[in-house]
């Protein structure tokens, strides 16, 4: 592996899954491969899970991890090819970038979509200039549009917790007090794309996902009807695709509550946190005996180490 931008990194999905499992057995048993090497962690927003699980995930494998919070403890960063460097912005990321690939081995970062142009978010703007300028593999903590190691970490979980070989897994939208990115909802959407379950999006009209990432799931559009005989219940919210980075009326009636997971085949509830609770969430799921979060949270630390790993055993 050389990179892990997206799902489109992994030869084989469940493969990767298993191997993140493995490691929960003996997290120190590849410490060997990261010795003296160093992985920087570059954010461009906030993060508590996706920080800590991958600084320690690099730590379990040998690794010294640097982290920096762009434009807070670095200069402001310029991305634009061409730009007259004379207002707020004062390193540009073909200098700044070259430098930081020339003090670590592996750098990771975490950069959020705009949500007003749909265009530069969906390039992956940030994440390819980051890519032209570097010379070190990248691991993506979120960007515009995926969040990778969330997705591994969810694929790991579900097939933790499953009782069948081919779950069905309902990945259902949820309210919010604010416009959210697709990122999680489009990279849960196409790992389970290419994983052997029953794969079920369900949303109110105008938020569907690009194509793309929703891929072969089927759609519905009654949240009560696509519970039935789930296995797993995934809650996120997002803003629209179409009426890019907009809510679209509140559906304040699609919060997840207890009476909706009773329709369900005894599913198991995850999210992939933050959640704002009895906003997308009622504290009885959260709180209750099926509810994952905490077990998915603590997942993602062997999720990244599984993706470091692999990068590292590679470039050895």
């Amino acid at each position: 592996m050389k990179n892990f931008l997206s799902v489109g990194d992994v030869v084989n999905t469940e493969l990767l899954a298993q191997q993140a499992i493995a490691l929960k057995q003996n997290r120190f048993a590849f410490k060997h491969l990261g010795e003296n090497k160093t992985m920087m962690l570059l954010f461009l927003n906030s993060s508590l899970r996706t920080r800590i699980s991958t600084q320690k995930a690099a730590q379990n494998l040998g690794m010294n991890t640097i982290i920096l919070n762009l434009n807070q403890d670095s200069w402001q960063m310029e991305y634009e090819d061409g730009a007259i460097m004379n207002g707020t912005s004062v390193e540009h990321i073909k200098e700044g970038a070259a430098v930081i690939s020339e003090y670590a081995d592996i750098i990771g970062i975490r950069a959020f979509p705009t949500l007003t142009d749909k265009e530069k978010d969906y390039s992956e703007y940030v994440l390819h200039k980051f890519l032209d300028n570097v010379k070190v593999p990248i691991v993506n903590m979120e960007s515009a549009t995926v969040h990778p190691l969330q997705s591994l970490t969810d694929l790991m979980t579900i097939r933790e917790h499953t009782t069948k070989q081919n779950p069905k897994v309902v990945l259902s939208w949820a309210p919010h007090i604010k416009p959210l990115p697709q990122c999680v909802a489009n990279s849960f959407a196409e790992w389970m794309n290419k994983s052997d379950v029953e794969f079920v999006i369900t949303h109110p009209k105008g938020y569907e996902l690009n194509e793309q990432f929703s891929g072969n799931a089927s759609i519905i559009y009654k949240q009560e009807e696509a519970f039935e005989n789930a296995d797993f219940i995934y809650a996120k919210n997002w803003s629209s695709y179409a009426d890019y980075g907009q809510i679209i009326g509140e559906h304040n009636d699609w919060k997840i509550t207890d009476k909706k997971m009773q329709l369900t085949n005894n599913a198991k509830f995850m999210h992939c946190l933050p959640t704002r609770r009895n906003v997308e969430v009622a504290d009885d799921v959260l709180d209750s005996n099926y509810s994952l979060v905490i077990k998915q949270a603590a997942n993602r630390e062997f999720a990244a180490q599984a993706v470091i790993k692999n990068i590292l055993s590679s470039n050895e």
